[in-house]
């Protein structure tokens, strides 16, 4: 992720409850380059499945339609047209449709997505798009030392290209980035599943997530998102000159904290994160990249910069018609849906966390605290959890957790003159770590509305809308990770030589969360 990871001119999101948003042109008027030859980009009028097949899933699924010319849909032509007019080199790609994945109350515009034009290789160059259709803080403010101060003060850069695009929205066709900032409206923040980021859902919505920890860090996103807005007049008193152009009122006047936060989260479910590129470079908004390029976890291919424009070298084969896809960085599936609204179901790099923390109020917590250090543990140490790798995390727990449960103040003086982890592993005190960690986890399932077997049976009917698909495939994945962990605990108290010992007292057990 971009933390990753993981939109040029953003457009305003909105969703059936939200107005419609915002984007607004460049903060200069640009050079127009002289027309190159038209590239090979086309509309292509065509359903196509996610890459995220399920046997649960309700989208439509048709087979590719015959590529037509741009004429098919003149908002699309429009997009194309600005491309080439400005510079776009010709590529071996296409623009594609493909109908929402769920039926939509009053239904919804179809999803556009970049598609192989032509059969394509591993090492196939797709496409380049030039630095001067690219959105970066470098543009925006015209000055790196400017972009630097911002970003490492009190905004984000995500926060500054949401700001510019609302202020090229408002400029209307006289914008630079007018039918790139459509095209993002267009999206309006929707995923490849055609869902928004939580940071927009209603409080019923997020509802969906009960139980899960995504749920606590929407509530934390959307106050941080806040705090910015409320920093946002900070651009425009430190870069004042810049926005001379734009005959509106300061940031936090010209638009309520909603509207920003529909604009910050079209950025963020389309911003590309640049490697080994000056800071004011590092994150941009590029036509023909997401959202229509599509994120998998265990893809390789990346946007890259190289020389004066931006390239994507995909890492497989792919046949006519055949979605694109790029790395989205190594990010759990709770944060794809906070970013980008989907889940992977094949993410390698999803988890979930268990935070173990030694009591404060025990008498030999200094004692504990530095045996913990010494094994290479914290005072409050967060356990992760990784699909297929559950019992070993148990089986890493244990001596943290046994830590917990000395309580001779000898045996803690003899621990700390001896080297590694040397907890004794008594028959009761075992007990009791490991009763503990499953009256842990049978809390954490229990605080999910719904089981396991019932996630499943909604995701086969197939009749979930959208939002609550994901979240369901979300607390499915989540819900499984927790009964694997209880599995192996159980399984290490079927280990114990006698099954009837009693666990030992434990008055500064650690406290897990």
């Amino acid at each position: 992720m971009a933390s990753v990871s993981p939109a040029a001119a953003a457009a305003a999101v909105s969703g059936p409850h939200h107005a419609r948003l915002l984007l607004p042109s460049s903060l200069r008027r640009l050079p127009r380059p002289r027309p190159r030859p038209r590239p090979r980009l086309r509309l292509a009028a065509c359903h196509a499945d996610t890459l995220l097949p399920s046997s649960s899933s309700s989208e439509a699924r048709a087979p590719p339609a015959t590529a037509v010319g741009p004429s098919a849909e003149s908002a699309t032509d429009c997009f194309v047209d600005w491309l080439r007019a400005r510079g776009l080199p010709p590529g071996k790609v296409d623009i594609r449709e493909r109908p929402v994945p769920c039926l939509r109350e009053g239904g919804d515009r179809p999803l556009r997505y970049i598609a192989a034009g032509d059969a394509l290789q591993a090492g196939d160059v797709a496409f380049e798009v030039p630095m001067s259709l690219v959105v970066t803080l470098e543009r925006v403010l015209g000055d790196e030392s400017v972009a630097e101060l911002l970003t490492n003060n009190k905004l984000s850069e995500l926060a500054c290209l949401a700001l510019y695009l609302m202020y090229e929205k408002k400029q209307g066709k006289d914008s630079y980035w007018y039918p790139y900032i459509k095209e993002l409206d267009r999206h309006r923040g929707r995923g490849q599943l055609a869902v928004e980021s939580p940071l927009l859902w209603t409080e019923s919505e997020l509802d969906y997530l009960t139980g899960s920890p995504l749920k606590d860090e929407v509530v934390a996103r959307d106050e941080a998102v806040r705090r910015e807005y409320n920093e946002l007049d900070t651009v425009w008193f430190m870069a004042g000159s810049l926005f001379q152009q734009y005959p509106f009122d300061i940031p936090t006047e010209a638009f309520p904290f909603e509207i920003f936060k529909q604009a910050f989260v079209a950025v963020q479910s389309c911003v590309v994160h640049l490697q080994k590129v000056r800071l004011a470079r590092r994150f941009t908004l590029v036509p023909l990249g997401p959202p229509l390029l599509t994120y998998k976890s265990n893809c390789k291919a990346m946007l890259t910069a190289d020389g004066d424009s931006v390239r994507l070298v995909v890492d497989r084969p792919y046949k006519a018609g055949e979605p694109i896809i790029v790395w989205c960085g190594p990010q759990t599936n709770s944060r794809l849906v906070l970013n980008y609204g989907f889940v992977d179901e094949d993410n390698p790099f999803d988890r979930i966390s268990i935070e173990a923390s030694l009591n404060t109020e025990d008498p030999q917590y200094q004692e504990k605290r530095m045996v913990a250090q010494r094994n290479g543990k914290l005072a409050i140490q967060n356990f992760n959890v990784y699909v297929g790798k559950e019992k070993e995390t148990v089986a890493e727990m244990l001596p943290y957790l046994r830590l917990g449960y000395i309580s001779d103040p000898d045996e803690m003086q003899s621990i700390l003159s001896s080297e590694g982890d040397t907890c004794p592993v008594s028959p009761c005190t075992e007990r009791a770590v490991l009763d503990q960690l499953v009256g842990y986890l049978e809390s954490r399932l229990a605080g999910y509305p719904t089981t396991l077997d019932e996630d499943e049976a909604m995701l086969a009917d197939g009749s979930l809308e959208p939002k609550k698909e994901v979240a369901t495939r979300l607390v499915r994945l989540e819900k499984k990770m927790l009964h694997a962990c209880l599995q192996a605990a159980n399984e290490f108290i079927n280990d114990l030589p006698d099954h009837t010992v009693s666990p030992c007292p434990a008055p500064y057990a650690p406290e897990l969360k």
